[in-house]
């Protein structure tokens, strides 16, 4: 089975996190510079056989889309016409980067290692995942 990826994608930095090859379990990536994004992805797809690219939805706690969706709408249509082949969906990524705090507090991370920007978007790419994986489980 081939893995998924998920992507945090932020305006400077983009969080990514895959599931293994069984899709049970999903483990940060790696954070890379927004604007490199599409050559990590590039590496890693020609490595790597993935399922399915799942972004990160931008959402308000109304329920409107935040702020970055007019980033992230942009690099989903790219991404579909670099990757045709892999489909993307969006999952909702409100609360991720809370929740990715509170795991860092939970995992013991020094109050310095927990201001790791770049750390956080990684647990949220990895959060984001995760919930995407259980969802699907819950409609099997």
């Amino acid at each position: 089975m081939a893995r998924l990826l998920s992507i945090d994608y932020g305006k400077k930095r983009t969080g990514i996190a895959v599931s293994d090859p069984l899709q049970i379990i999903a483990n940060g990536l790696a954070t890379v510079e927004t604007s490199g994004l599409f050559d990590f992805l590039e590496t890693y797809l020609q490595k790597e056989e993935v399922s399915c690219i799942v972004v990160g939805l931008p959402k308000q706690m109304n329920n409107e889309p935040s702020e970055n969706m007019r980033r992230v709408e942009p690099f989903v249509n790219r991404l579909r016409k670099v990757y045709p082949h892999i489909p993307v969906e969006y999952f909702d990524e409100r609360f991720s980067s809370k929740m990715a705090q509170q795991t860092m507090i939970d995992g013991g991370l020094k109050k310095k290692d927990r201001r790791n920007k770049a750390l956080v978007d990684e647990i949220s790419a990895t959060i984001i995942l995760q919930g995407y994986m259980e969802s699907k489980r819950m409609r099997l």
